[in-house]
């Protein structure tokens, strides 16, 4: 089967997918696998609604809004509250939060703001490797007992680069812009937040000789992607140009990306300063250390980055 074809099935299968099974994931919890912004507590949720509140012109229009988190983890998996999610515990203006799991239709229509956070970067890659001058596609095939890679038949998509080195791998994050297309192609208008780390198409294509597919179990990264399948996470960077080219294909505008940092510091702008105003004189508050956590370039502030766009009612 295809790389791809393997990690759907690795991550998403119904009875041993990795993302099926009731189990923390996230956090410092013995048995946990990486951490997420939202580790960080309820101090993610209340900058992610002072941000959005900015982007959508102030708390009267966010009033009007439902707010959707797609592919939120389980309550037990985040910082409680009764159904989990970035907002859980966070008071806020909007109409109403509702989190849509993994595997859940998002049903969307009316006036939103769709939030993921580490969506997208957990969608099924294919993996391609240069080889005398063409592309082939990589698979994973079944030695006896043993999970191999393979290198299947000479592949001509219209979005592989034009030339590599050889040898050059090239992991093609198709299906979170799929999702994102999806997302898109629903009868609802406002405002789109995905916080995730990716590259350019030009970082992909020229800047990642041995791609970016990742596998992480117990907060360590390796690079054995085939090793206890449905145990562990398997990721790799989105595509950031793939996805804005998504979403303004249905009609968004204003699509950007800014780090982590950058989004946070320019719209939760005025949040953050009273924050920090209120505990000026505790240099070691539960909240500052969030906020380090959150906006630190040496930690997730430029790790992270977030695309966000517009899409105008009617």
């Amino acid at each position: 089967m295809t790389f791809a074809e393997f990690m759907a099935l690795a991550l998403y299968d119904g009875r041993v997918g990795y993302y099926r099974r009731e189990r923390q994931r996230v956090g410092r919890a013995p048995g946990t696998d990486f951490f997420t912004a939202e580790t960080a507590g309820k101090f993610f949720g209340e900058i992610v609604v002072a941000a959005c509140v900015t982007l959508l012109g102030g708390e009267k229009e966010a009033a009007r809004h439902e707010f959707v988190e797609i592919g939120a983890e389980p309550a037990h998996s985040a910082h409680g509250g009764e159904n989990g999610g970035a907002l859980a515990g966070v008071a806020h203006p909007f109409s109403q939060v509702r989190v849509v799991r993994v595997g859940e239709p998002a049903a969307l229509a009316g006036p939103c703001v769709v939030f993921s956070n580490e969506l997208f970067d957990a969608q099924p890659l294919r993996r391609f490797v240069r080889r005398g001058g063409a592309w082939r596609e990589l698979g994973v095939a079944l030695h006896g007992t043993t999970l191999g890679e393979v290198e299947l038949g000479l592949v001509t998509e219209p979005w592989l680069p034009a030339a590599a080195p050889e040898g050059y791998i090239f992991d093609a994050p198709r299906a979170a812009a799929r999702l994102v297309a999806e997302i898109a192609a629903q009868p609802w208008h406002g405002l789109f937040v995905a916080c995730d780390y990716g590259k350019t198409f030009a970082a992909l294509a020229h800047e990642s000789p041995v791609g970016t597919a990742r596998a992480y179990h117990r907060h360590t990264q390796s690079n054995d992607l085939l090793a206890r399948p449905g145990e562990q996470d398997l990721t790799g960077h989105v595509c950031w140009d793939w996805l804005a080219d998504a979403l303004m294909a249905h009609n968004f505008t204003a699509a950007a990306v800014e780090t982590q940092e950058a989004f946070f510091v320019r719209h939760a702008a005025g949040w953050l300063e009273r924050v920090f105003a209120v505990e000026a004189r505790d240099p070691l508050s539960p909240r500052k250390r969030a906020l380090m956590q959150l906006l630190h370039p040496a930690q997730m502030g430029q790790k992270f980055q977030v695309l966000h766009a517009r899409r105008a009612a009617g």
